[in-house]
């Protein structure tokens, strides 16, 4: 789903579902974690209730749960007095979550390998053509997402959930960082290492697995120059309402 059309399906949603606010609450969670993966708002950026209700069409209620969901993801910082602002990792963070990263991935690349099937290596190579589309079209953000949900869907394919919540939350605060500190245009969407882990799942080669994984981290985190860059700042409801 893209902004723009996030925003139209907002707009039903308020008119078709006023008596269930849990869905408008989750809705406006869904558009702003999207807008943040993708990089259509950058980290450090302020996300003041007032302009995210008019943008949606929402009480601050809704919008301050929505929030708080995405704090509790790690993609939102809420700061008393100030506010809420998309996550800004440090260079420490960053290289403490690429780090759990390594010990975590390799492994559950490893699992995925010994229970994949032709459905799900089918799967994972569309999924594939869809990163190189995006790339392709110069869509850099989405095919940043879309890195961190091949990564996600491995860890589905080894059936254990506790761990595909840990590969979840950090290839979202990943995301974060590839915002940031990001120098080279494949930084986390190397074409070669996902199809070749795709390759050694297709073989059930769980060991060729787990040494792709932690070769690929250790490329993607080599990728990255961990020093703060200046962007420049937007405003949040051009974004949103693009």
């Amino acid at each position: 789903m893209t902004i723009s059309s996030a925003a139209s399906a907002f707009d039903i949603d308020a008119q078709d579902t006023g008596n269930r606010p849990a869905a408008r609450w989750f809705f406006i969670y869904s558009a702003l974690k999207e807008a943040i993966l993708t990089h259509a708002i950058e980290p450090g950026t302020k996300l003041p209730e007032d302009e995210l209700g008019e943008i949606y069409s929402a009480s601050r209620t809704l919008v301050r749960s929505a929030l708080q969901a995405l704090a509790h993801d790690k993609l939102v910082t809420l700061e008393l007095n100030r506010g809420a602002f998309v996550a800004k990792p440090t260079r420490l963070e960053a290289r403490e979550i690429f780090e759990a990263r390594a010990i975590i991935e390799p492994t559950v690349a490893e699992l995925a390998a010994q229970a994949a099937t032709p459905a799900d290596i089918e799967r994972l190579r569309q999924h594939l053509d869809e990163e190189h589309a995006a790339l392709r079209d110069g869509r850099n953000g989405e095919a940043v997402e879309l890195s961190g949900r091949f990564h996600v869907a491995i860890a589905e394919i080894a059936h254990q959930s506790v761990l595909t919540e840990f590969v979840r939350s950090l290839c979202s605060r990943s995301s974060l960082i590839v915002a940031l500190y990001w120098r080279r245009r494949d930084a986390m969407c190397e074409s070669h290492a996902h199809h070749a882990l795709v390759d050694a799942l297709a073989r059930n080669a769980g060991k060729d697995a787990r040494e792709i994984m932690s070769s690929h981290l250790v490329d993607l985190l080599s990728g990255l120059d961990l020093s703060d860059r200046p962007s420049e700042p937007k405003k949040l409801a051009d974004i949103l309402k693009r």
